[in-house]
């Protein structure tokens, strides 16, 4: 698959110009890989535009102005990354993948009125830059870009509830696997507990290293920020659809989280739930065959 960036640029030509003839599209802003200039966009990179409108389900519910952007084979709707609006994704033909999130035009007005809130601010100090904009609000918008806050230690009852939250979810695991649920097993192993497992690797990076350190979000580069031993170590916690490989990759995920989790609790200064642990390893050693 040969995704020209010429194509891509060709592609947000054709959505502005269409954009501009649409009474409810007041701004469209370029975000992600194809807007900013530290880790730019490769040849795999998808295009994102935020698009601000007076009526955002006009376009979530219908497909037609698709095809005046160019020929599609897929699309579908789904929530955004923070779940608080939807967005529209699209695979154009030759495989060129586009994201269209729909925001009210008030949050617009809302930004601009109270000062550009942290979740919108991490997404443009990425990189953005203003496609659309009839009325001026969003290149105001973006010049008014503050210093993102310091990225903060977590608390200790943070940092308590997330290794608790990892044990629990071991036995759970084992208790699925014992009565050979394995579908359920796997998606809480290789799912669940692994989200948990990537935010103890970003406060263990950032412990280790700075809390400024950068580790990107929801393991984005994960293998250019984070230790090479953690990246070594990362692929004996998967496990194929099979019980025996199943208590495997459980019990090498519940290995890596306790050195990390010990690691992070000693450079923090909080105590570590080291009762609990043993506790989940105790049951899990009773309840594997």
């Amino acid at each position: 698959m040969d995704l020209r960036a010429e194509h891509f640029e060709e592609l947000l030509e054709r959505f502005v110009a269409w954009a501009r003839g649409q009474e409810k599209i007041r701004s469209a802003i370029l975000v992600g890989s194809r807007a900013r200039k530290e880790h730019p966009a490769d040849v795999s990179s998808d295009m994102d535009i935020i698009i601000f409108s007076t009526d955002p389900q006009s376009y979530l519910s219908s497909t037609d102005w698709l095809e005046q952007i160019d020929h599609y084979c897929l699309t579908f709707v789904e929530p955004t990354g923070n779940g608080r609006f939807m967005e529209r994704r699209v695979l154009f033909a030759g495989g060129y993948d586009v994201d269209f999130p729909f925001l009210p035009v008030e949050i617009l007005h809302q930004e601009l009125q109270t000062g550009l809130s942290s979740e919108l601010g991490s997404v443009f100090s990425r990189g953005a830059r203003v496609v659309l904009d009839k009325d001026g609000l969003a290149e105001r918008m973006l010049a008014e870009l503050p210093q993102l806050p310091a990225v903060q230690p977590p608390s200790q009852d943070e940092f308590l509830n997330l290794v608790n939250d990892f044990w629990y979810h071991a036995v759970w695991t084992a208790k699925k696997l014992a009565r050979g649920e394995l579908w359920t097993a796997k998606g809480c192993s290789d799912n669940y507990m692994k989200w948990r497992l990537m935010r103890m690797i970003e406060w263990s990076t950032r412990a280790k290293n700075g809390w400024e350190y950068d580790t990107w979000h929801d393991g984005r580069f994960l293998e250019r920020w984070a230790d090479p031993q953690v990246i070594a170590d990362l692929p004996a916690t998967y496990a194929a659809y099979e019980l025996k490989d199943l208590w495997r990759g459980l019990l090498a995920s519940m290995d890596l989280f306790h050195r990390l989790a010990l690691e992070t609790s000693q450079r923090l200064g909080y105590p570590y739930p080291q009762q609990g642990e043993q506790c989940a390893r105790q049951l899990i050693a009773e309840i594997q065959p």
